[in-house]
């Protein structure tokens, strides 16, 4: 026969204050434990055998028992009540330990310098810790996607999200191969361009591609080029560039050592200097997970960043 009742949430505390009164076997005791009121608890109780419609405890001046249905609810709830209590302190000690799955997403482009050369150091540091990293230079919604992070340039970080400075400033540079250059000439000025093999991004599928930036006289402006080829991933654009197939515009540490071994060679510089670099962002400083802060934590410490995050206040149209 189905019971004529349905528990609810709010009967639960009252279920719990039961069960903490049938294990003392007095009210007074389980008050104290409960940091309530013996009258008050009594009340709780009263109310849960009104609800129920059976009596669950035998109270007398000297001791409280069980009666029989009081001992088969206990039976039944006893388990479910101690589920709940393990959950809660499993919870409370993820709040206090770095612990869980982290989720980040992060652009093709500052992966290389920001993230892979501390991989394996922080995941040594925190065992408990899975990176679920999602590398696309789209822009994502943190909250709707179910990430609890991103990195991004400082421009493209939206100016509600809590934002923390990684690495300094950024330089792009514009590169190609020795042979290239010495095929096809070198460009003094961005729109000689046009004349030459430009190799293209496209940051998400179906999407334009990325119009070249540059500044002169204090302002930025952007050169939409042409190329032969056209690609989301950014590694492939550039060992195309080694082989001398066209020019690449890139972030300057991507390609730090193949410039310091002349392998690429830099040109248009005096148009291209420091702008804002990346920046590591979140939605929200209240109640931050252990896991997100001791990996944002790392960072700045790596990457020798600001001590205190900043509010994002950054234009997203200009740089």
């Amino acid at each position: 026969m189905k019971p004529s009742f349905t528990i609810t949430p709010d009967q639960l505390p009252a279920l719990l204050a039961f069960a903490r009164v049938a294990a003392h076997g007095s009210f007074t005791s389980a008050a104290r434990e409960l940091e309530v009121s013996p009258s008050a608890l009594s009340q709780t109780i009263r109310g849960l055998e009104t609800r129920l419609g059976v009596r669950l405890l035998n109270r007398t001046t000297r001791r409280v028992g069980l009666t029989e249905a009081g001992a088969a609810l206990l039976t039944r709830v006893e388990p479910a009540l101690s589920e709940i209590d393990t959950a809660i302190g499993d919870l409370r000690q993820q709040r206090e330990r770095p612990a869980g799955t982290l989720r980040i997403t992060a652009p093709q482009v500052g992966v290389p310098a920001l993230l892979e050369p501390h991989l394996a150091d922080f995941l040594a540091a925190y065992p408990d810790i899975c990176l679920d990293i999602h590398v696309d230079s789209s822009l994502n919604d943190l909250v709707t996607q179910g990430l609890d992070a991103g990195i991004r340039l400082g421009e493209k970080v939206q100016r509600d999200m809590v934002a923390l400075p990684l690495g300094g400033a950024q330089r792009s540079v514009v590169v190609g191969a020795p042979a290239y250059f010495a095929q096809c000439g070198t460009p003094q000025h961005p729109r000689e361009l046009q004349s030459h093999n430009c190799l293209r991004s496209r940051f998400s599928l179906g999407g334009a591609t990325y119009r070249w930036e540059f500044c002169e006289r204090g302002r930025w402006f952007e050169i939409g080029v042409e190329g032969s080829v056209i690609c989301n991933d950014h590694s492939l654009l550039l060992r195309a560039a080694t082989h001398g197939v066209g020019l690449v515009h890139t972030m300057e540490p991507l390609v730090r050592k193949q410039l310091a071994a002349g392998t690429l060679v830099s040109v248009l510089d005096a148009f291209l200097p420091p702008y804002d670099g990346f920046y590591l962002y979140y939605p929200s400083r209240a109640q931050l997970a252990p896991k997100l802060r001791v990996f944002a934590d790392f960072l700045r410490a790596r990457l020798n960043a600001p001590l205190q995050p900043v509010r994002a206040s950054r234009s997203t149209t200009s740089r």
